[in-house]
């Protein structure tokens, strides 16, 4: 995998996690977050964690996600 380059180093990236994913321990999003930000602009990736949550979601990242398309996305007519 090469370097990021371009309009891609621009992308804007949401990455959400439970703080009690039995699956995939939360450092491995802290990991995964950092190794992003060192890719792309850092700037352009949000890290969002969820109380409580599992391996799953919860209605408070479906809000995150959908304010997120809404801010980058185009509308679809």
């Amino acid at each position: 995998q090469g370097p990021i380059s371009g309009v891609n180093k621009e992308i804007a990236v949401l990455q959400c996690h439970g703080d009690c994913d039995p699956l995939v321990p939360l450092m491995f999003g802290s990991l995964t977050v950092e190794k992003l930000k060192s890719m792309i602009n850092p700037a352009n990736v949000t890290f969002r964690t969820y109380s409580g949550m599992m391996h799953s979601s919860c209605i408070e990242e479906m809000m995150d996600v959908k304010q997120f398309i809404d801010k980058h996305l185009p509308p679809v007519d």
